[in-house]
């Protein structure tokens, strides 16, 4: 494994700058808030914020990322050999994540429908573990950072595979309609008497953003600029490099919490986690 997500946050407490659009847009020239977001965590995964060539950054990314993602398709980021990453920018506190056509992950599947051959085929893999990043951005700050493993948020696949299933169905049982096979949830062919019109039908997923779902785990520091939040397992984290657990403990700024959270699966059990925070 290249890098992972321990080193980003010890990357981060290094950091400790929030100020992310100006920071971007006068350095490399970046100017969309959510792409400004995915160059800081790829940034914070590689120890390259202080790059300014971007033809430099992409190099040393392309040494840890197996799969760069696209606008379409999770995953945003596959690290070499490592996890996965969903990044999602929202710019109201406490707002819901969209994740469009592709429901929440526990894990990313190599043979999921939803993903792109060129993801499927980067490395060899079948499953990954997987980061929901989500980044408040307020007047050109990034105010807040959760880093959120997926099998801590969401539940199992067959979950939400049940409900796609018995959409698409139901579609099928429609009498006076011809549908078509897709990857989205239905598609209804020769809608007109022409003949020359479809419905696609598609789903828009959306989950709670991580600050409302573990609130009772998780609080930020009011009086400081910027909090940021990662929330996994406490089997994943202590299956972490012992040098990379030893620098966070080190570290004075990280602030280490044993916790328990609601299993995604199961809400009358608890599951052991371990939180890290960071504030300045």
């Amino acid at each position: 494994m290249s890098t992972n997500i321990l080193k980003a946050l010890l990357n981060l407490s290094k950091l400790r700058n929030n100020d992310i659009v100006e920071f971007y847009k006068s350095s490399i020239r970046i100017q969309q808030a959510g792409d400004v977001l995915e160059y800081y965590v790829k940034d914070l995964l590689c120890n390259t914020a202080n790059i300014n060539d971007l033809k430099e950054k992409e190099k040393i990314y392309s040494e840890h990322f197996s799969y760069g993602g696209n606008s379409n398709n999770p995953p945003d980021l596959m690290i070499k050999e490592g996890d996965a990453l969903e990044i999602k920018k929202i710019e109201l506190i406490g707002s819901g994540i969209a994740l469009n056509s592709s429901y929440p992950k526990a894990k990313l599947h190599s043979d999921s429908s939803l993903i792109t051959k060129a993801c499927r085929e980067c490395e060899d893999w079948e499953i990954k573990d997987i980061i929901y990043s989500v980044g408040l951005i307020q007047e050109k700050k990034l105010k807040l950072l959760w880093f959120v493993y997926g099998d801590c948020y969401a539940a199992d696949r067959e979950v939400y595979e049940r409900i796609s299933n018995k959409i698409s169905a139901g579609l099928n049982e429609l009498n006076g309609v011809e549908l078509s096979k897709t990857n989205e949830l239905g598609r209804v062919n020769k809608v007109d008497p022409l003949g020359i019109t479809y419905l696609r039908i598609r789903g828009m997923w959306g989950i709670e953003n991580p600050k409302n779902v573990f609130c009772y785990v998780a609080s930020e520091q009011e009086d400081k600029e910027f909090n940021a939040f990662l929330l996994m397992k406490k089997d994943k984290y202590l299956n972490f490099p012992k040098e990379d657990i030893a620098s966070i403990t080190a570290d004075g700024s990280i602030i280490k919490e044993d916790v328990k959270i609601k299993d995604p699966n199961n809400t009358a059990q608890f599951i052991d986690a371990v939180l890290l925070k960071i504030s300045f």
